[in-house]
């Protein structure tokens, strides 16, 4: 098979790292070959990171450029927007809807973009987009948001729900493994 391409961003401390890990977990027990490459910005102090995950028969590099995602999947929607040229013409955008201030933003020389699910839609992006923090809270924990996003995400593979919580079970510290559960299936079968 061709290599796809999946990126995960947001802004440091949302659990994005664990979500690549999941998820390269979940694809190598798939027998794929799989390549992550973890980017940090200033991810200690609410700064942008980006995690490329590329799975496939034989994947040379763990990068990927412009125009070569299938998926992005992002924590914050302002995320999603900064990443956006990244997209292929017919990838998917799974985002939270949730709003992060900037610095910019918080320091008042900008303001936050309003309106920006639409933004993305009217560029011809397939934008899936829904409310991970209410759902991630619903389940346990407002940490959860990443375990929500990978389970709607799950809707774009044709892979057992039961392989992507084995990687659940393989990752995730068994104390939070039955709230992490019960975030993953709110993702995966949220409705809009």
């Amino acid at each position: 098979m061709e290599t796809k391409n999946i990126m995960i961003v947001g802004v440091g401390g949302q659990g994005s790292l664990l979500a690549s890990k999941l998820l390269g977990h979940l694809l190598l027990s798939q027998g794929y070959d799989v390549k992550v490459s973890e980017v940090h910005g200033m991810s200690q102090r609410g700064g942008s990171v980006v995690t490329y995950v590329r799975y496939g028969d034989k994947v040379y590099s763990p990068v990927i450029d412009l125009g070569e995602a299938d998926y992005i999947v992002s924590f914050e929607i302002l995320e999603a927007a900064r990443w956006l040229p990244y997209l292929k013409k017919d990838g998917v955008i799974v985002t939270n809807t949730q709003q992060m201030d900037p610095m910019p933003v918080i320091t008042g020389t900008a303001e936050y973009p309003e309106d920006l699910v639409n933004k993305l839609r009217a560029t011809g992006a397939k934008v899936d987009a829904l409310d991970c923090l209410k759902l991630a809270t619903e389940a346990g924990s407002s940490k959860a948001v990443n375990i929500v996003l990978l389970g709607r995400l799950s809707h774009y593979f044709d892979l057992p729900a039961e392989d992507w919580l084995a990687s659940l079970e393989a990752n995730v510290p068994a104390k939070f493994l039955e709230m992490n559960k019960k975030a993953f299936a709110l993702g995966k079968d949220y409705k809009e």
